[in-house]
């Protein structure tokens, strides 16, 4: 049941049919992972934080940059040098004090993920690395996690959803095989602009928040956003029968 004052707070998502009282305290119960508090993962953590998410952990084992601050809203100046992780963490929680938040202020590695995933409703993939992403879509194909998918660099942006309980569900290798040779093409190397983030994060706790109150989310879809031109496009993707992380063979 919701408190009178959690009937107040959320009152605005409550009246969404789509969402109602039983929606809510879903959203309440549910436990959300982030892997990478970077550009995307510091809106999607303020939106699910602020949606009143019941368990949010945080993972990040890096440290704020000066030049994270134009894109990292969550960060000042006074925090250079201090861990992502668990600034984010405090500012949460002046946010939204009613959520339990856990902080693992180190990078996502095998031990890690066998450990937490299997404890949470959804992972949502935030980070901007490449070998880090293969290993976040093999872990939640091995323990049937949803996952959302974000990414974007310079003007542009993408997101997709992977449901493993789903047979027919394409899972992030499905769609950009395993290629060592391939460019390591983030920020870093590419620049970015903080809104594209800002959209990208905020429609990963779009899909986690449908997922989570039984509302549908769309899978074997990659949605593309750019910026410089304000346009959207879906791609239609199938799940690969020779996929080595989530096919057939």
């Amino acid at each position: 049941m919701l408190s009178p004052q959690e009937q107040l707070r959320f009152s605005r998502q409550t009246m969404l049919k789509s969402i109602g009282e039983d929606g809510q305290q879903a959203l309440k119960n549910a436990k959300v992972i982030i892997v990478g508090l970077g550009g995307l993962g510091n809106p999607a953590s303020l939106y699910l934080n602020a949606a009143g998410i019941g368990t949010l952990y945080l993972v990040d084992g890096d440290t704020i940059d000066v030049s994270n601050l134009p894109r990292q809203v969550l960060f000042n100046d006074a925090q250079v040098s201090q861990g992502k992780a668990d600034i984010a963490a405090e500012i949460l929680n002046q946010q939204n004090s009613e959520t339990n938040i856990e902080v693992l202020d180190e990078m996502l590695d095998e031990e890690l993920a066998d450990y937490y995933f299997p404890l949470v409703d959804v992972v949502l993939d935030c980070t901007d690395n490449i070998t880090t992403r293969y290993l976040i879509n093999q872990k939640c194909l091995e323990h049937k996690k949803p996952l959302v998918i974000g990414a974007a660099t310079g003007f542009d942006g993408q997101y997709m959803f992977v449901e493993p309980n789903i047979a027919d569900s394409a899972c992030y290798q499905c769609l950009f095989p395993i290629n060592k040779n391939a460019p390591e093409n983030n920020c870093q190397t590419l620049g970015i602009l903080g809104p594209v983030l800002a959209i990208v994060g905020g429609l990963q706790a779009l899909q986690a928040m449908k997922f989570l109150t039984g509302n549908k989310v769309a899978t074997n879809q990659l949605s593309i956003f750019d910026g410089f031109n304000n346009s959207w496009q879906q791609l239609s993707i199938k799940k690969q029968q020779h996929c080595p992380a989530c096919g057939n063979d």
